[in-house]
């Protein structure tokens, strides 16, 4: 059964429907920065953190419905491009409910996947590969295919296999088993 393309993008921002993420900023005195209304503890793991929000519900079902909590949970480390809840807002009302159902688990699982890479891939590391690389870097998402990033006015644009483009406009969400980078739109293997 072929998915269409906007079931696809729901599951992309379903896994990161945490990307209250994206409100996710320092505060004052270092303490730890807050999604959905919870603390973000850099001790504890990816579904964790999400599991603690009001707003990563969504997330948590996907993450179960695709049979990747084990994964996300595990050692990692993994790097996760999660989408804002401004563009999960955007979608077609059930898409997301479409995605979720058993039928489509490949389908969730390929985007889903392709948001998370091997490895703790900071800014500062992202940067530094685009700069070795004469202005990129490509990326071998767990789903097995390429995501290139490049930097445009200084900051770090990340181009999917389908042409489109997310900017990252809140990195280094620091979890135990690797990091969230939050990003303003969903990605397409």
């Amino acid at each position: 059964m072929s998915v269409p393309r906007s079931a696809c993008l729901a599951a992309a921002f379903a896994l990161t429907l945490g990307a209250g993420m994206a409100s996710a900023a320092q505060t004052a005195g270092g303490k730890d920065p807050m999604a959905g209304g919870a603390p973000v503890y850099p001790y504890k793991n990816i579904i964790e953190n999400a599991g603690a929000s009001k707003d990563h519900t969504t997330l948590v079902a996907a993450v179960k419905a695709a049979g990747l909590e084990q994964t996300l949970e595990g050692p990692g480390p993994f790097t996760v491009f999660a989408p804002t809840n401004e563009a999960f807002e955007k979608l077609p009302p059930g898409t997301v409910e479409s995605l979720l159902k058993p039928e489509n688990k490949a389908a969730l699982v390929k985007v889903l996947s392709y948001h998370v890479v091997a490895g703790k891939l900071t800014e500062a590391r992202l940067r530094s590969a685009i700069r070795a690389g004469g202005g990129t870097a490509t990326l071998t998402t767990l789903a097995g295919e390429p995501l290139t990033a490049s930097l445009y006015d200084d900051k770090i644009v990340l181009t999917d296999a389908q042409g489109g483009t997310a900017h990252i406009v809140v990195g280094n969400v620091i979890q135990s088993n690797g990091l969230i980078d939050v990003i303003d739109a969903g990605l397409m293997p």
